[in-house]
């Protein structure tokens, strides 16, 4: 039965980052949110209807088959915007799509200040890995868009998932956060 470990938190906050430390010391293999994402960018633009929807259906598709599968499982990282009904069903989608399957979900939650987000959007991790981020002026109005309209920290209690931990990694390494979910969730 795949687990799914779905690692949340605003941009720039180390999502991928800590999923690929968690995947170096588990059997999971990294989804992170960019990878369709780019790859549809080479056609439509993520801005429009018919790229959301490549995106989304991609996605969609891997969960399914990932869900139904013999691997251990996946780690997706993604921004959860808990202001946006349909971030909260996506969410609930990806959980009923592993646990319809016997599977078992995780659900993590990073934070950090600003400050911190706006440093780690720089990084060259993140840009090697998400060439959308490459233009960091364009990157960095969107984190700050995103900062404005969208609220991507829960509130105190908001998420009820047996499987759950928020971890504050601000001042902690990648693979610190990744070792304190491996630990938390015995995976």
């Amino acid at each position: 039965m795949p687990k799914i470990v779905l690692i949340t938190g605003p941009q720039a906050v180390g999502k991928m980052t800590v999923g690929q430390e968690l995947s170096k010391i588990t059997n999971l293999k990294l989804f992170h949110n960019h990878m369709t994402i780019d790859l549809v960018s080479n056609f439509f633009s993520y801005g429009t209807k018919t790229g959301r929807n490549l995106v989304d259906n991609i996605r969609k598709m891997i969960f399914e088959e990932v869900a139904k599968s013999d691997l251990e499982g996946i780690i997706f990282t993604c921004v959860v915007a808990y202001n946006y009904k349909e971030d909260i069903e996506q969410t609930e989608y990806i959980k009923n799509c592993f646990e319809k399957n016997n599977g078992e979900f995780y659900y993590v939650e990073l934070q950090a200040p600003l400050e911190v987000r706006l440093k780690r959007n720089k990084t060259e991790n993140r840009l090697n890995n998400k060439p959308f981020k490459k233009d960091i002026e364009t990157s960095e109005k969107l984190l700050l868009y995103s900062e404005e309209k969208h609220r991507t920290e829960s509130f105190e209690g908001e998420i009820k998932e047996k499987n759950y931990i928020k971890i504050d990694n601000t001042n902690i390494s990648a693979k610190e956060a990744a070792e304190i979910i491996k630990e938390k969730f015995n995976l």
